[in-house]
């Protein structure tokens, strides 16, 4: 164990080696000792393990198990440690305070070396150690050391090896370092130094095979060497005795000198350095930069004051000592001093030494430095920083990044130059982008106005475009980050970067022209935020006004108001006026915010709607005009959820007990709300019913749902879309039939008579019609008989009661027969005769059948027999009273069915049974019809007797007296055309009687012989009239023999048979038979009435034969004689009738035709007729005589078989018949009377007009005159319609002047006559043609009758569209004509014949509405704003072409009220809209003009209304907006290429355009600037003359010579400006840029000699004008001047100009060759007694830079002199301004940028300024003053002499720019503390403080006081007392009336005794 240690003496010898001699080589020379000893206590027997480091405050050697831990130096033991095993590595870490140890063994052990103790040990810890030796040299290369003693050198950032040394067997090696270099200590098989990189060995020493070195850190000079010692060095086997640690030290002299500077010991190293003579300088310099080492300490904080001090002392004495210039120089400038004056001091000492470029540049950074941080803040190693820093523009990012805006400003001002060197866009956006998002804009515009802005534009103009960028953003982003000042702040800051006129030029396109625009939007749109908020105090944000309009504006205004309260207050105080201002009508703004409010709570369907109610009626409170308040409810009615609130109720009901020309539109809104509160009830919320159709759809669903208020809800709907309620009723009435309800009636009851009659008339329709269904009889007769009761009640008419009784009795026979008989007939089947007959007859079989199977009286059967019915449904009848109900349900009488009846029985032979009906007829219908029966009867019976027929006969019944009697009795009632018939069957049966009578008894036939008491039974007439004594003897007659041929005779005298048809006046017997059938009529009775005569001779019989024989020969005689007369016979009897027949038959009251026939046979056919025809020609409307006339006529022509003449009879007893029935309603048929079937069609307008005539009576006239039944029936209904209500009586024309006055047909009655005969047509077709064509012959006007006719044409042919007729004839009802007729509507009318009516004054007509070719001539002059609704739904009805519309709108308007509101305008001499009404106006024209789709008509609209206006500024607002339709004309996207022909129209139309607006804005600008001459105004198309004269105009010179020429160039006078240069631009501003550059080019040529002279002050102007319109590329072209130079020759132009105004003749090229120094000295010399030329001198020395120091002095006493400076403030001339302020910011800003700040008098300069009275530019400079006590005290002492508030006011006039760098910013801490210090002074005065000593001597003290001061004096004066400490702003009012009394206590105080 290594247990034995000795720490030697460490001496400068080699005592070390002095018992060994080893060899030592090499030109190094190094000093060897031996600093430790470590013996061990026994004899080692090999050598040891060695290993050792150092660290910074420790050293540790291991050997073997040994370990001792030693400090740096070697001269203690901290630690000594054996281990039970070898030690391979040992460490030291947290600077010596651990120890851990690896033993070979595996355990690792930590040892705490303080308490030396082990902490912690780990046992059997595997691992294996072997750590190569790594070097890391200075070069950052490392030297690696392998496992194989091989020495290799890398490239530590590539690990690319560099060199390798193979050779060489290093077992270690240590790297040190001596000043500048480097070198090796390798252990090879010696001790080696090594020079690095070149390995070469300057020193080599033999050593102890048993070594190692110590790894240290690289050390200066010294090596550390651990070996082990033998006892015998001699011996190489000797065992290693002990190991020592030794110190190698280098021995030169430099290197000692070295070595002793490198360790501090300067003292030491300045002694030596003398001794040897080395470089004392270098001593010096060594010790100087020790000393800058300790600077820097200082300069953190590291000494104290005294320390520093000394320091900084020692540094100044060394420095001293020092000769070499550019060391001192450049150690004063890199050493970091700790303060301010010690940097200033010790740079002054190194400029008095040395004159340096550099030190005066430090200088310079250093004011730079001490401005920046201030010297409370100065620090070294800062100050060093920034000095070294050349990066001017990352330290003004820095200093921006920072939040220091001053110091950017300060940076910015100091070495703007520098910037402006290296300033690109890169540079640019980086300094934007460097200053802070929440840096006040107040602080950053004033640097951005006049430093930043001016900078940019100068220096980079292309910059432009990121600086506007950057502002809008910038700006937009204030909203957010400063809310309080917004908008104000972001106007402010979009308004630094819009150029003015003088800065920009359109050559400057390409530097920002968009983004400049973009700016200007921003700027106008926060300068309309801002007068919202200060006007109308409206908020708003950006975002929202951008995207809105005018119109949103004052929406927000009203969304912002909280309660519906005060909207009132909120409407007269800010939108009233701002719609004032914007030219708005309010109450229509307030009407679109309604709309808007309405339009955006109806989408918000969940939340309740009471608020916005209350707004929105509140809002409508505030409207004036009633129309538009009408239009709000409206809009409300149509938004509001339906059920509406009681609010909205209450408001509807208002407005409709009003008055009003909207009254109408209101109600029908009304009711259509109502109908949607309807529809909700079925469920039916969204609906839209375009036609009738759909609205009959939904009423259909209505009515299905079958709810109590089902059919009144379809009649609300019905009557809100003008639809007829006798549908709904109808359909209504089918549902309630369908359902078996029973409430029909009531529904009936509760209808007008006409609806209910209308309703019942179709339901009987729909009644027929289902009844032609058998399925449904049963049903639907019952449905049919409902109704039946009610239709007799309600109708009054008397042909249509017949109608209805018609219909009810066919009902109810239908339902009877079904009921009753089981019988099913259908209408169709009922109407029939044939068919009831039929079925009468049927019946009749069957009750027959039945009567004759009953059984013998007594018995009775169980089952009644039935008839066999061919339908197996007939019920029995078994009775008579059965079969008279079957009778009368068949529509036949009591008296038919009997006369059947009897007539049946006697062809069956039942005489008995028939001759009981027959006297039953007789008794109780006596009539012609019973006549009919007994003749028919009585003839059947001698039919019957001739044919012996079987009969059946009562007993004791004499036939022939029955028949003969059934004879008598129809003579007595037959009709008069049968009674020759009667009366020749009664004297036939009276003869056959007769022969009866002398007949015997017979069974057979059962006869009775003569009962002789009949002869006491005769009247006394027969037996007065007639003797009957006479009685022949004959022999009885045989009756089987007698009879039969003597009913043969009787028959044969009746010829013709029952079943041949008679005409009137025509006769069955012979005697009147004809012989023109061919028929022998004579022949049958020959025989029969010999056979007679024979059998009555025979038996005796000669009386009775004479009285066959003269009987049957009379009808002989008679039938001959009529037939075959003698001609001259009848001639006779001609002549001698003819006088009686004239006078006595045709001329009676009545005519006896009988007698008239019996006398015209005598006359001659010719003479018959022609007396016939005179009678009928010469009778007046005597229609009875004519028809009795023409029936004798007939008959005659009957006679002589004179067809044709018949046809003319027949015709006119036609006619007289209708003569006759027409008559009697009190119509007269002369007017056609014995015209042609054809003219009597002419009648058809008669007949209709009369009430009494029904369809009926129309049919049968058309039956029987042979007329088309379509055709009348079309001329029917075309006659009612063509009907005017104001149509007289007597206006049928003459045929009706005797008829009594009719009333005119109403519209419904006509309408429902032509619906009762319409069904009766054939074909609609030809009824819709001829309709159409009466619809157009009707008064266009009479709106009645249109509809009337629309009607039927739907009603006969639904598929024929009149919707928009009858839609159009809708809108024209309600509308009411403003305009009287025009010509176009007299022609129509004349040219159809029509007459005027009053009713064109207020209607339109419909004709010709629907006449597209008339539409708009009658449209045209109703256009109004008030009829333009109503005339647009008619337009989109008949489809026409609304462009058109819209187009003659505009004109209509803007003649009817545009037109004179303008001409009014002009008389009280107004140029803008000022009228409320004309704006309102205007703006309806345009909304006209913009609804036309055509964007050619719309541009030509505008202009034909335009070119009707007067001039001014009203037309140019009008040409203006007709130049945007032109615009968008050629933009159409419709106007395709292709089209060339409307493209070069609309490019034409344009040019024109733009020519007639550019001659009319001229005008305008001229007149509004007083130039209106009628010289200048004839060169309003000529803009280059008009250019020409306006420069050459008398005013401008004038104006210019007034004013002194003061105010030119940049900021001339405003009226020039404006009448010169804004209105040229203006005018040329349409032209391209070349035209203006061509226009203006004469002007600046030198060589114009149109007009007066043009002067350079002519040509600057142009040039500017030039500048302004032309780009840069044409520019340059037309100037031939650079464009990069352009704004240069301008500034030369001017100055040329000015001198051209002292008489100095000079041009601009002799102007740019002028040396300008001398230029303005002799200007100065010759001219400095004008003060125009004294101005022009000042502007050319701060142009040029003229800064001649007697020249100033002599020139800013001429400015006093000519009074152009006022001694209390800025210069008052404005164009001189920019140089005062120059000069009077100049101690600021050549303050902040002067190298030599720090020795300027700085004092004398505010002391200057305290003499013009500027004490804020005084206390300014003061401020630069860099000595802080020396500032505090001349700031104390001048603010004790001066006004406060005069300093704040000077500053916030004069000093709020950027380029003070914050100066002014120190003012209001600097005035706090002063003005609170005097409201403490000003308290304790007035708390009757008595000592001076009690006042404050702090600064908190004093605001404490100050604050108790100024609420005392605001409670003295009863004002609010001030919260929060007092400010400069809230105190400078304040301060101004205790000013006086503060000076004068200070004043007494000063005078205190102490």
């Amino acid at each position: 164990m290594w247990n034995d240690v000795e720490l030697l003496l460490n001496e400068d010898t080699n005592s070390g080696f002095s018992s060994v001699s080893r060899e030592e080589n090499g030109s190094g020379l190094y000093q060897v000792d031996t600093l430790v000893k470590i013996s061990a206590a026994q004899r080692v027997q090999s050598g040891p393990h060695l290993s050792s480091s150092s660290g910074s405050n420790w050293s540790v050697v291991v050997a073997d198990r040994t370990v001792i831990l030693f400090d740096q130096t070697y001269q203690s033991i901290l630690l000594h440690l054996d281990f039970e095993a070898n030690v391979d590595a040992v460490d030291v870490c947290l600077e010596g305070q651990f120890l851990v140890v690896c033993e070979r063994s595996g355990n690792l052990n930590l040892i705490y070396v303080p308490h030396k103790r082990i902490l912690l040990t780990r046992v059997r810890l595997v691992f294996r150690l072997h750590v190569p030796r790594i070097k890391l040299n200075l070069d950052f290369s490392v030297f690696f050391l392998c496992s194989q003693d091989v020495l290799s050198l890398w490239d530590l950032h590539f690990l690319v090896m560099i060199c390798c040394w193979p050779d060489l067997a290093i077992h270690d090696f240590q790297l040190t370092a001596e000043c500048s270099s480097t070198s090796m200590a390798a252990f090879v098989s010696t001790l080696q130094v090594r020079d690095l990189p070149s390995m070469a060995v300057c020193y080599s020493l033999e050593v102890s095979s048993v070594a190692c070195l110590v790894q240290t850190r690289i050390s200066m000079d010294t090596i550390y060497l651990v070996e082990g010692i033998a006892e015998n060095t001699d011996s190489p086997a000797e065992p290693v005795s002990c190991v020592v640690v030794r110190c190698f030290t280098e021995a030169l002299p430099e290197n000692r000198l070295s070595r002793l500077l490198h360790k501090h010991m300067f003292d030491e190293a300045e002694k030596f350095a003398k001794t040897f003579e080395l470089d004392l300088e270098l001593v010096y310099k060594v010790k100087l930069d020790f000393v800058l080492e300790q600077l820097a300490s200082a300069s953190v904080g590291g000494y104290g004051q005294d320390v520093w001090s000394e320091i900084v002392e020692e540094a100044r004495t060394n420095l001293m000592k020092i000769s070499d210039q550019q060391y001192v120089v450049e150690y004063c400038l890199k050493a970091p001093w700790p303060t301010f004056e010690t940097a200033e001091r010790m740079l002054n000492h190194a400029a008095s030494k040395y004159s340096s470029l550099h030190i005066q540049e430090a200088l310079a950074r250093l004011a730079t430095f001490c401005s920046l941080h201030g010297l409370e803040k100065f620090n070294g190693i800062a100050w060093i920083e920034f000095l070294n820093s050349t990066d001017h523009i990352g330290d003004i990012l820095t200093q921006l990044r920072e939040r220091d805006l001053k110091g950017a400003q300060l940076l910015w001002l100091r070495h703007e130059g520098q910037v402006a060197g290296e300033f690109d866009e890169s540079r640019l956006e980086a300094l934007l982008s460097a200053i802070p998002e929440d840096l006040p804009s107040q602080d950053l515009c004033p640097w951005f106005r006049t430093i930043i802005v001016p900078f940019v534009r100068r220096v980079l103009p292309r910059g432009q475009k990121i600086l506007a960028r950057w502002l809008e953003q910038r700006a937009r982003n204030l909203e957010l980050t400063e809310k309080g000042a917004w908008p104000q702040n972001g106007l402010d800051l979009a308004e630094l970067g819009l150029p003015t006129s003088w800065t920009w030029m359109k050559s400057d396109d390409n530097f920002g022209a968009v983004e400049i625009e973009d700016l200007k939007s921003l700027a106008s749109n926060l300068r309309q935020l801002l007068d919202l908020h200060k006007k109308y105090n409206c908020r708003l944000s950006l975002s929202v006004f951008e995207k809105g309009s005018v119109r949103s504006v004052a929406f927000f205004m009203l969304d912002k108001v909280p309660a519906p309260e005060l909207v009132s207050a909120t409407v007269e105080s800010s939108v009233l006026p701002y719609a004032t201002e914007h030219q708005i009508p309010c109450d229509e703004l307030l009407l679109q915010y309604i709309k808007d409010l309405l339009e955006r709570c109806s989408s918000q369907t969940s939340t309740l709607f009471t608020e916005w109610e209350a707004k929105a009626l509140a809002v409508l409170n505030c409207m004036t005009d009633t129309d538009i308040k009408v239009d709000a409810v409206l809009e409300i009615m149509q938004k509001a959820v339906v059920p509406w609130s009681d609010v909205v109720e209450k408001l509807v009901q208002q407005y409709l007990e009003m008055e009003g020309p909207k009254q109408n539109l209101l109600k029908e809104s009304y009711h259509l709300m109502e109908i949607r509160k309807l529809l909700r009830g079925y469920g039916i919320r969204n609906f839209n019913l375009s036609n009738n159709t759909q609205v009959m759809t939904l009423i259909r669903y209505i009515l299905k749902q079958d709810f109590p208020m089902s059919l009144e809800d379809s009649l609300k709907l019905a009557d809100a879309y003008k639809l007829p309620t006798t549908q709904i009723n109808y359909l209504y009435l089918i549902q309630l039939i369908g359902q078996g309800k029973v409430s029909c009636m009531t529904v009936l009851k509760k209808l007008s008579s006409a609806e209910a009659e209308c309703v019942i008339e179709r339901l009987t329709t729909w009644a027929r019609l289902q009844l032609e269904d058998k399925d449904h009889l049963s049903e639907e007769v019952r449905r049919g008989e409902m109704t039946g009761p009610y239709i007799k009640k309600k109708n009054n008419d008397a042909l249509k009661s017949m109608e209805c009784e018609t219909s009810l009795i066919m009902f109810k026979t239908i339902a009877h027969l079904q009921e009753d008989f089981d019988i099913f007939f259908t209408p169709s089947n009922y109407e029939d005769p044939k068919v009831r007959k039929q079925i009468q007859e049927h019946h009749i079989t069957a009750y027959e059948n039945t009567r004759g199977c009953c059984p013998p009286k007594g018995k009775t059967t169980a089952v009644p027999v039935v008839a066999n019915d061919p339908d197996g449904k007939t019920k029995t009848i078994s009775t008579e009273a059965g079969l008279r109900r079957l009778g009368r349900q068949l529509q036949r009488s009591e008296q038919e069915l009997w006369s059947d009846l009897a007539l049946r029985a006697l062809r069956v032979g039942k005489v008995d049974k028939a001759l009981k009906i027959l006297r039953s007829l007789y008794e109780h219908h006596c009539n012609p019809s019973t006549g009919k029966v007994l003749f028919t009867a009585a003839q059947t019976l001698c039919q019957m007797l001739e044919a012996d027929v079987p009969m059946v006969l009562p007993d004791e019944m004499d036939l022939p007296g029955v028949i003969h009697n059934l004879a008598c009795q129809a003579v007595t009632v037959c009709h008069s055309d049968l009674l020759l018939d009667c009366l020749e069957l009664c004297k036939c049966t009276r003869t056959a009687m007769d022969v009866y009578h002398q007949c015997q008894l017979s069974d057979n036939y059962g006869f009775i012989t003569k009962d002789l008491t009949l002869e006491a039974e005769k009247d006394p007439y027969s037996q007065g009239s007639f003797q009957d004594v006479f009685n022949e003897d004959c022999i009885v007659l045989d009756p089987v023999s007698v009879l039969p041929v003597q009913y043969e005779i009787t028959n044969s005298l009746l010829p013709v048979s029952q079943d041949t048809k008679l005409y009137p006046l025509d006769c069955s017997c012979l005697p009147h038979c004809s012989f023109e059938d061919g028929t022998n009529h004579l022949k049958p009775l020959l025989g029969p009435l010999t056979n007679m005569l024979q059998m009555l001779q025979e038996c005796s019989q000669l009386e009775l034969a004479l009285r066959v024989l003269v009987n049957s020969f009379g009808a002989c005689l008679q039938h001959v004689t009529s037939n075959i007369m003698d001609l001259k016979l009848s001639t006779q009897l001609r002549k001698t009738t003819t006088s009686s027949l004239n006078t006595v038959v045709f001329n009676w009251r009545v005519v006896d035709c009988d007698l008239a026939i019996g006398l015209c046979t005598l006359l001659s056919k010719p003479e018959v007729f022609k007396i016939l025809w005179k009678v009928i020609d010469n009778t007046w409307k005597n229609y009875d005589k004519i028809l009795a006339v023409a029936r004798i006529g007939a008959h005659l022509c009957s006679l002589y078989k004179e067809e044709e003449e018949q046809q003319k009879f027949h015709s006119v007893i036609t006619d007289a018949e209708w003569g006759i029935k027409l008559g009697k309603l009190g119509i007269s048929i002369q007017s056609v009377f014995r015209q042609c079937p054809e003219m009597k069609s002419n009648l058809i307008p008669v007949l209709v007009k009369n009430k009494n005539i029904t369809p009926d009576i129309i049919l049968q006239y058309c039956s029987t005159f042979g007329l088309d039944r379509d055709n009348v029936i079309n001329q029917y209904i075309t006659t009612l319609l063509l009907q005017e209500d104001e149509e007289g009586a007597g206006e049928a024309g003459d045929a009706a002047a005797d008829q009594e006055d009719v009333q005119p047909l109403s519209h419904a009655d006509a309408l429902e006559r032509i619906l009762q005969i319409i069904p009766m047509l054939h074909s609609t077709s030809n009824l819709t043609d001829s309709l159409s064509s009466a619809v157009l012959k009707l008064s266009p006007y009479n709106y009645e009758r249109i509809e009337v006719a629309l009607k039927i044409i739907q009603t006969a042919d639904e598929n024929i569209p009149n919707f928009s007729a009858m839609a159009l004839l809708q809108h024209l009802k309600s509308y009411k004509r403003i305009s009287p007729p025009s010509d176009v509507e007299g022609i129509y009318l004349m040219d159809n014949g029509l007459q005027p009516t009053p009713a064109s004054n207020s209607r339109l007509p419909f004709h010709l509405l629907m006449q597209t070719n008339h539409y708009w001539k009658i449209i045209s002059p109703e256009l109004s704003e008030e009829t333009f609704p109503t005339l647009l739904l008619i337009s989109k009805l008949m489809k026409v072409n609304l462009d058109k519309l819209y187009m003659l709108a505009a004109k209509q308007v803007f003649e009817k009220s545009m037109k004179p509101l303008l001409l009014e305008e002009n008389k009280k001499g107004q140029k803008h809209f000022s009228n409320k009404e004309t704006f309102k106006v205007a703006k309806t024209m345009m909304e006209y003009i913009h609804f036309i789709q055509s964007p050619e008509w719309a541009a030509a609209t505008a202009h034909k209304i335009t070119q009707e206006l007067p001039p001014g500024v009203v037309k140019s607002q009008s040409l203006r907006f007709c130049l945007a339709l032109g615009e968008a004309w050629l933009k159409d996207p419709n106007l395709e290429v292709s089209q060339e022909a409307a493209r070069a129209r609309g490019e034409t139309f344009l040019s024109k355009l733009k020519l007639q607006f550019q001659h009319s804005a001229t005008e305008n600008a001229l007149t509004a600037g007083g130039l209106n001459s009628p010289e200048l105004l004839k060169l309003t198309g000529l803009p280059a003359r008009l250019i020409v004269a306006l420069y050459e105009h008398s005013s401008v010179e004038q104006r210019y010579k007034d004013s002194g020429g003061q105010t030119y160039p940049g900021e001339y006078n405003t009226s020039v400006r404006l009448l010169c240069f804004v209105l040229v631009v203006y005018l040329l501003q349409p032209c391209p840029g070349d035209v203006a550059a061509r226009l203006l080019s004469p002007i600046l040529s030198p060589l114009s000699s149109s007009g007066p002279r043009l002067t350079f002050c002519h040509r600057s102007r142009a040039l500017l004008c030039l500048i302004r319109l032309a780009d840069a590329a044409t520019l340059e072209a037309q100037t031939q001047i650079p464009r990069t130079k352009i704004k240069y020759y301008l500034k030369c132009y001017i100055y040329v100009s000015r001198l051209e105004a002292l008489n100095i003749p000079c041009t601009v090229e002799s102007f740019l060759d002028r040396p300008k120094e001398g230029m303005v000295k002799g200007l100065w010399k010759n001219h400095s007694h004008e003060p125009q030329a004294v101005r022009l001198v000042a502007d050319l020395c701060l142009e040029y830079q003229v800064y001649d120091p007697q020249l100033w002095n002599g020139l800013l006493q001429k400015l006093l002199s000519f009074n152009m400076v006022r001694r209390d403030g800025p210069a008052s001339i404005s164009s001189f301004s920019r140089t005062w302020r120059s000069m009077i910011l100049a101690p600021f800003v050549t303050g902040k940028t002067c190298p030599f700040l720090l020795n300027l008098d700085l004092i004398g300069i505010a002391n200057r300024f305290a003499q013009f009275n500027l004490p804020a530019f005084a206390l300014g400079t003061l401020l630069l003053i860099p000595c802080a006590s020396k500032k505090a005290q001349q700031i104390q002492a001048f603010l004790s002499l001066c006004n406060p508030v005069a300093i704040l006011e000077q500053v916030d006039e004069l000093m709020s720019t950027g380029e003070l760098a914050g100066v002014p910013s120190q003012f209001p801490d600097r005035l706090s503390k002063c003005i609170c210090r005097v409201c403490s002074i000003l308290y304790y005065f007035s708390s009757s403080c008595s000592s001076p000593f009690d006042l404050p001597h702090s600064e908190d003290e004093a605001n404490s006081l100050a604050r108790e001061y100024m609420k005392r004096r605001e409670h003295q004066r009863g004002k609010p007392l001030l919260v929060g400490s007092p400010s400069p702003g809230s105190l400078k009012v304040r301060i101004l009336c205790d000013y006086t009394v503060y000076k004068i206590r200070c004043h007494f105080i000063v005078r205190l005794p102490l």
